[in-house]
This record gives C-alpha cells, structure tokens and sequence, in this order.
C-alpha cells in the first residue's frame, strides 16, 4: 500500500540518533539503515533487507523551509510483541522523545490493540503498536 513514508525533522544529527535508538528496541522494525541519501540535505532511508519498498526516510523538508509537524498526523509501527512496544516507548523516551501515551491496551480500537504514543524530538507524533493476543 506504501511507497514510502517522509518524517521532517529540523535537527537531522538528533532525528537520526532518535530514530536509531527507537528501532534498535522493536525487532519487527530492525530493518536496515539504506545510507544518507544526501549528507548536506540530510536524510537517511530505512527499508526491509529483502524488499525495495516501503521506505521510512527521517530528513529535512525538501523544500528548505523550516519543519513544523502537523495535527493529526501520526506514523506507527508495528510491534511483534507487547514487550516490544512497552521496550520502544521507553527507548523513544530515553532518547529525547516525549510521552503522549504510555504502553496499554486501547481496546476502543480492536479487543487486542495494545499501543503507545510518543513524539520525537521535532514533535512529529508516533506510535508503537502489537495487534495480537497477549501470549
């Protein structure tokens, strides 16, 4: 469904150490970092080791103007396990992300939507989930 997915950050050094840090903790989310697109531009392209598509690229706006993030905009990842998102959550917030919801079931949702949400250090909002049963 995704060709890929853009996130704009102002401070690129710090997005990138976030983004880093966030995926180290979710397995299901370890996909390779595909290189700096552009150093002076700042951008970095995470995808699947096996697949072309889809891209998460973390950089500045193209068009030079300073990032804002929008209202009810929101990325989420998908988690294996509980255990992973309640472990995003806390590496999101250990790397200078803010908490917008801590770890839980939202079961207005779906019965097993456990979720959490936080924002980067840009503001941009995001999310960890797991859709599956409690093991």
């Amino acid at each position: 469904m995704f060709s890929h997915v853009f996130i704009g950050v102002s401070d690129f050094e710090r997005a990138h150490a976030f983004y880093v840090a966030l995926f180290a903790a979710l397995p299901a989310a370890r996909a390779p970092q595909l290189k700096l697109l552009d150093p002076d531009r700042g951008w970095a392209v995470w995808k699947d080791a096996d697949r072309d598509r889809p891209l998460l690229i973390v950089g500045k706006p193209e068009n030079g103007a300073p990032h804002r993030p929008g209202n009810g905009q929101m990325t989420a990842f998908l988690a294996e396990s509980r255990a992973a998102v309640d472990a995003g959550w806390r590496a999101a917030l250990a790397a200078g992300g803010s908490d917008e919801g801590a770890p839980g079931l939202r079961p207005q949702y779906h019965p097993h939507y456990y979720g959490a949400y936080f924002r980067d250090p840009d503001g941009n909002k995001l999310c960890v989930a797991c859709h599956r049963p409690e093991d």
